[in-house]
């Protein structure tokens, strides 16, 4: 299945990108999509403007060194997968990212995580992609595993009120599908529930509420968000391997510590809580979730979305 026909790759010409790199080869391979690489960088001083040729062509010669080296590492022919390479320098680089895929209507940015100290979460201008790029942004970390033993996993709101949260969800599931497909063949849904009335009315002098009525009325809370968990996954039309994970707790604790506890490599998830609203910023559970995560992120956001950057 082709989901995919024009991926950006985004560099910045001097760090060890590979793993976004490989990830991008193989995914406009299988997908026969157009790939596009841009490298940011800062804006050369003027007083060294001389120069300033000579420092573009060597980090393109850079991207190219290293384009020809991960291609022979995972097999892939640059006849065919031909890259095009473009540069761009300047401030605000994940302002001037959005305005290269709005642009040039790009389906997918992949894009290598920027290191932290703590290596968990994201920085700023991560943060600011995920924020406000319209299309799926693919934030890779190393993996040491061969592709056919990565783990995806996916995380989903079945219970979502709003009409572009049940569709996202529903993206979510045949993206991460497919992702599984190319990978160890399983994938991982994760959901969370809870009661969050439960501590109020076991603790509450005010109002006495029988033990077997509160179990009862718990357990039914489980049941309805499991189904709906089914019925979600029945709905997307997905086969294959899956392991449903219902998880009770608040999805920004437990899904981090899920993601840890599985060993998963890559995680699917949704960010923007709302379509439709220019600059809507990233749901905080969401927020919460991203920045403890270790594993590399697959982000959506919901059809409809209206990024705040513009093309021009």
């Amino acid at each position: 299945m082709q989901r995919f026909n024009h991926i950006l790759f985004v560099s910045h010409g001097v760090a060890d990108e590979t793993e976004a790199l490989k990830q991008a080869l193989s995914l406009a391979r299988n997908n026969k999509a157009k790939l596009t690489a841009l490298i940011v960088c800062p804006e050369f001083p003027k007083e060294m403007s001389d120069y300033k040729s000579k420092y573009e062509a060597s980090l393109i010669q850079q991207l190219e060194t290293s384009i020809q080296a991960t291609c022979e590492a995972i097999k892939v022919t640059q006849a065919d997968v031909p890259v095009k390479i473009e540069i761009e320098s300047g401030g605000m680089p994940a302002t001037r990212i959005v305005r290269h895929v709005l642009k040039n209507d790009y389906d997918m940015v992949i894009k290598e995580a920027e290191p932290k100290e703590s290596g968990t979460g994201f920085k700023a201008m991560d943060m600011e992609l995920l924020r406000k790029c319209p299309c799926p942004v693919w934030l890779c970390r190393p993996i040491s595993k061969p592709r056919n033993e990565m783990k995806i996993a996916v995380a989903i709101d079945p219970e979502s009120m709003a009409p572009e949260g049940h569709d996202l969800s529903l993206g979510l599931l045949e993206l991460s599908r497919f992702l599984a497909d190319a990978c160890d063949g399983e994938l991982n849904i994760i959901s969370c529930w809870d009661y969050e009335f439960e501590e109020y009315l076991r603790h509450n002098v005010w109002i006495k509420v029988a033990d077997d009525e509160l179990i009862r009325t718990v357990n039914e809370a489980q049941s309805q968000h499991r189904a709906a968990v089914e019925s979600l996954i029945q709905k997307s039309g997905i086969g294959g391997k899956i392991q449903v994970h219902h998880v009770r707790g608040r999805a920004d604790q437990m899904i981090p510590q899920h993601i840890t506890d599985q060993n998963i490599d890559i995680l699917v998830m949704g960010t923007v809580a709302r379509a439709g609203i220019p600059g809507f910023v990233i749901g905080n559970t969401a927020e919460n979730i991203v920045q403890k995560l270790e594993c590399s992120l697959l982000a959506l956001k919901p059809s409809g979305f209206v990024s705040p950057v513009k093309a021009n």
